[in-house]
């Protein structure tokens, strides 16, 4: 019996270990299987969210990697800069995917000389986790109890103080020309589809430019 138990322990080890070992292999094609259909066009129906086109960027309260950061001008490109309002990348797929995508995307933003920039309510050390795993150079700012979100007019409404999802926003993005001028944003109706990289370069170069 007790031989049949140390047996029985060994193998629980050993499938444990595997688990541990593909655990984010495993949750990447999980990921990819939710999101295979989340990106669109910027034509989309969008919500009536965040700072008003034509007004002054309100700024931030939040981190970057343990820095306070207030304004976005050190993340600014010469044409403007692009803020993704995302909620976690701890534990939405569709969010994780959205930055994957852009990341891909960032030596045309670059190129467009276009800032970009992410801000989640997840911890500096949950978003350095993410980056390392996942090869992110884009910034990513950490919300301060969720000061920005409120500040932005994007905190979502339905989680409040003591709920554990309290200071995710709408998920979303605000193009802000150099000037601190709110040139255009981009915040579709609900959270499972997001605004394909590409689009969302045309769509900040198009208002840039109208500038």
């Amino acid at each position: 019996m007790q031989r049949f138990l140390i047996i029985v322990t060994a193998v629980v080890m050993v499938a444990a270990g595997a688990l541990y070992s593909v655990r984010g292999p495993l949750r990447d094609a999980v990921v990819e299987q939710l999101t295979a259909d989340m990106f669109v066009s910027a034509r989309q129906p969008q919500q009536s969210l965040g700072p008003a086109v034509g007004s002054h960027f309100p700024g931030l309260r939040a981190l970057h990697e343990d820095r306070e950061i207030r304004l976005l001008d050190s993340f600014a490109g010469p044409r403007g800069t692009v803020l993704v309002a995302s909620r976690s990348l701890v534990w939405c797929p569709y969010c994780m995917a959205e930055l994957r995508q852009l990341q891909a995307y960032k030596a045309d933003f670059d190129a467009a000389g276009i800032g970009l920039v992410a801000i989640t309510y997840d911890s500096p050390a949950e978003q350095a986790a993410f980056a390392r795993q996942h090869g992110i150079s884009i910034p990513l700012l950490a919300d301060v109890e969720a000061l920005s979100f409120k500040t932005l007019g994007i905190l979502h409404e339905d989680y409040g103080p003591g709920d554990e999802h309290y200071g995710i926003p709408h998920p979303g993005m605000i193009v802000v020309a150099p000037d601190g001028t709110v040139a255009g944003k981009l915040f579709l109706e609900g959270y499972r589809t997001r605004v394909a990289a590409t689009e969302a370069l045309a769509y900040a170069q198009e208002v840039l430019g109208n500038l």
